[in-house]
Parts: structure tokens; sequence; C-alpha cells
């Protein structure tokens, strides 16, 4: 794969209220090679760094509504690793300090020079390709998961699933025997405000037990814990 080739598959998220700001960093993350989603205020940011799953995210502090720094914590506090670089007209040490300290992987104030940025973008967009490269493969009976290639084989055959079907099962097979709550699935899979209910979660169980499982109406892999959950049985 090609170096635009790859960036072709890799979502750049500009979360910054100042309107020409927000769309010259688009501009120029799109003349890179990068898809981009943009939000203006700090609820669409957080609905966005959520749903969406970007592969970087560029975060400015000030934002009507959530700030910058509480998205950050959120995300951080659901477990989410997405890259996170703040850019803030704040430059004070101790505003660098409390931002990495919440969990940010950079920090670039401003004015800024968008060469020096675009190659921090770069930088951790690379450092999360290595992560992933490096996360193995996870086996569980005859069903092979490729979390890096967002793959699963069942007996050595390909299993098509959907995006959802996909997170949903890696939540389940990153953890094995551990079981999660319907909440929980809802919160980690669909994204911090999603609409849904407990049958929604059902839904894809029933889904992928039809894919993955010998006998669907009995299943060995994907097992129900009455009253809480699910979990992917070791």
């Amino acid at each position: 794969m090609t170096a635009d080739e790859r960036r072709r598959d890799e979502t750049v998220l500009v979360v910054e209220d100042d309107r020409s700001l927000r769309e010259g960093l688009a501009t120029n993350f799109q003349l890179q090679g990068w898809r981009v989603l943009t939000a203006a205020d700090g609820d669409e940011g957080m609905q966005k760094a959520f749903d969406c799953r970007p592969d970087v995210i560029v975060l400015d502090i000030m934002l009507p509504g959530w700030s910058g720094l509480d998205i950050l914590q959120e995300l951080r506090a659901k477990a989410e690793d997405v890259p996170v670089l703040i850019l803030s007209a704040r430059e004070k040490i101790r505003d660098r300090i409390q931002g990495l300290d919440l969990g940010a992987d950079d920090y670039v104030t401003k004015p800024f020079e968008l060469p020096e940025l675009l190659a921090r973008v770069e930088a951790l967009l690379r450092r999360r390709r290595m992560e992933r490269r490096g996360e193995p493969l996870i086996a569980i009976g005859d069903v092979e998961i490729d979390p890096a290639g967002r793959g699963v084989r069942k007996g050595g055959e390909e299993v098509h699933l959907s995006a959802r079907e996909f997170d949903l099962l890696l939540l389940l097979a990153r953890s094995p025997g551990r079981v999660f709550t319907r909440e929980t699935i809802l919160d980690r899979v669909w994204g911090w405000g999603f609409d849904g209910t407990a049958r929604t979660v059902d839904n894809f169980i029933v889904s992928l037990r039809a894919k993955l499982e010998d006998d669907p109406a009995r299943p060995k892999l994907i097992r129900t814990v009455r009253q809480v959950g699910y979990k992917l049985e070791r």
C-alpha cells in the first residue's frame, strides 16, 4: 500500500470553533490525502469523536458547550486510545501539563506553522499504524480475528461483518471471559450519546451468532449472562 493509499484510509477530526481556521485545516488535511471530519463546538465534537472513530483528533480547548479538555477526559475515561493533538491559544506551561496529564498525545499553540502541524499529525498517525500492526491475531476456537486488518475468519473462511458487528466482536474478544453489560456495549461500540436500547445490542448479538456459531440456537462462543449481558467464551 502506498502512502497516498494509506492516508485515504485515515480520518482526521478537527474540533475548532473558529470557522476560518477549521475550514483551512480541513482543506490542508484533505490535500495531504486524509479524510476529514469537522465539528464547530464541543457537543458536536464529543459526538463525532465517539461515533465516527477518527484516527486522530485535532482539538481546540476553548469551545462552546463541552470544552476540549472535557472531550479529552471523557475519551480517556472510556478507554478510547485515539491520538489527540491539542491546538490551543493557551501557551503557559501549566496549560500544556494539564492537557498532557489528561491524556493528550501532543500540544501545539496558536499561532502555529502549518508544516509543523502537518508533521505532528503524520507522526501521531504513523505511531498508530505501528501499534495496529503490532496487535496480534486473536484466535478463539476456529474463529480468528485480525484487529489491524479488521478481518474475521472461521475455519479458515472469511466472514463478512459490518463495521458495528466487528467492533462488538472485537470488544468481547479483547477481554475473553469478561461480562459486558448491554449498557457498556452500547457506550463502547455505538458511542457516547447514542439513543439506542438494550434490544439494539441483542439484535447484533443474534447476527454475530448466525455468522460465527456452529449452532446459533445453542451458542458456545458468545454466551448470554442472564440479566447482565454477554461474554465471549474462552
